[in-house]
């Protein structure tokens, strides 16, 4: 049955946030924790009326073979959360462009099952499996198995795309197209190092813009290939890049990020609503990585440039414009814009402790924000199981977190959003 919260939260706001602003506790489930897909994931209806949250004891992830991990349907203009999945093992969900279907896979291949592609209705209503992936596909050495827990669809509704084990010893990583059509799935880019790829399709509705995929590639780190978990990290001194490639595997390019020896990418990056720019925050280290060296995390924007050898930000032609550029020592971690890029929300982590969330009134790519707005503290621990994870409605109008300021970690809502 639905059920409805939505708690008004004027104790979440103080003398700093701007007037006006209305603050929502969506859930307050005192055996389950919630929290928010994460801040990339297309999670919402083009309406910006119905989304997607999870029961979930952790802000990163899923949790395997564990019946309390589900996803439910947020209805805010009916004020109601409904259950909305029921299998074991469920992941990398995403709602389709026309609003008819929400898509996900189910995991069941550690557990002797197998990898299937699922959909249903908003109401809950024609959920059906659509293909059972039981068998190594072409360009892999095993089934499908450990998918990654975020998924993304093309603009015009026709592709799924993850990331997924595909191997056991060489190149053990893939990213997985799905033909929502056919159910025909391939393997695009094999790599040892695209476990936590952040798959993200461009949201223009251009014909050659739309196969675009933003990839996150995590230089030296290395996962188990039976569970998934990382065993180490800091084998690439660079660290992380990020890349762009079409949906059939072809056209590699970089994103000018990182790499350099002072600039780290954090991994988390997005498109910048539907256009052809992309965001990212780094960690960048004062004059460079060492003993004392002064860290800021920086906001950039940029557009993919032709692939020279995983170089980041020193990549020839490279166009790079800092969002962040007015801030004192500046320290945003997670983010995303609305559908028009025109807005921008990020948390900010303070040195005491707190980490608290600005937006951002966007300008033109390429020019410093017309403004950036203080809006609260999300009084969430600091940790990687509570992250506030903030993001926009597609419209902008509203805003969202998590928080576990209860004691338990649960969603929260903003609106009435400063223009």
């Amino acid at each position: 049955m639905p059920a409805k919260t939505f708690i008004d939260r004027p104790d979440l706001l103080d003398s700093e946030s701007p007037p006006g602003l209305r603050v929502v506790q969506l859930t307050a489930d005192a055996d389950h924790p919630f929290c928010h897909v994460y801040m990339e994931a297309q999670v919402f209806s083009s309406d910006s009326q119905r989304f997607l949250i999870r029961r979930s004891r952790m802000a990163h992830n899923h949790t395997l073979n564990d019946p309390d991990y589900q996803y439910h349907l947020c209805d805010l203009d009916a004020q109601e959360i409904s259950p909305l999945t029921n299998e074991l093992n469920v992941c990398a969900p995403s709602f389709s462009p026309d609003d008819q279907w929400v898509y996900y896979l189910t995991d069941d291949a550690q557990s002797g099952g197998a990898v299937a592609l699922r959909r249903v209705r908003p109401d809950g209503t024609g959920r059906e499996t659509l293909r059972v992936y039981d068998q190594p596909l072409s360009g892999a050495d095993v089934p499908l198995r450990l998918i990654y827990p975020l998924s993304t669809m093309s603009s015009d509704g026709r592709y799924l795309v993850t990331g997924a084990g595909v191997g056991v010893e060489r190149d053990p990583w893939g990213i997985v197209r799905f033909d929502l059509a056919t159910g025909e799935a391939m393997v695009i880019w094999r790599d040892p190092f695209i476990r936590n790829s952040h798959p993200q399709y461009c949201r223009s509705h251009d014909p050659q813009r739309r196969r675009d995929l933003l990839i996150q590639q995590n230089h030296g780190q290395l996962w188990d290939t039976t569970t998934g978990e990382t065993l180490a990290y800091g084998h690439d001194p660079g660290g992380a890049d990020v890349h762009v490639i079409r949906d059939d595997g072809g056209d590699l390019r970089t994103m000018p990020w990182g790499r350099d020896g002072s600039e780290y990418c954090q991994g988390h990056q997005c498109w910048r609503g539907r256009s052809g720019w992309a965001i990212t925050s780094t960690m960048t280290y004062l004059p460079k990585r060492q003993e004392g060296a002064r860290m800021e995390c920086r906001l950039i924007e940029s557009q993919p440039v032709a692939e020279a050898g995983h170089i980041g930000s020193r990549s020839p032609d490279a166009v790079r414009h800092f969002l962040s550029v007015d801030t004192a020592e500046p320290m945003f971690y997670h983010f995303a814009t609305d559908i028009e890029g025109t807005r921008l929300i990020s948390d900010f982590w303070h040195p005491d402790g707190r980490e608290t969330l600005y937006l951002f009134a966007l300008d033109k790519p390429g020019r410093p924000p017309k403004t950036v707005r203080y809006l609260l503290n999300t009084r969430t621990a600091k940790t990687k199981d509570t992250h506030s994870h903030p993001f926009l409605s597609p419209d902008g109008r509203r805003a969202f977190f998590n928080s576990n300021e209860s004691g338990n970690l649960q969603a929260y809502m903003i609106e009435n959003l400063p223009l």
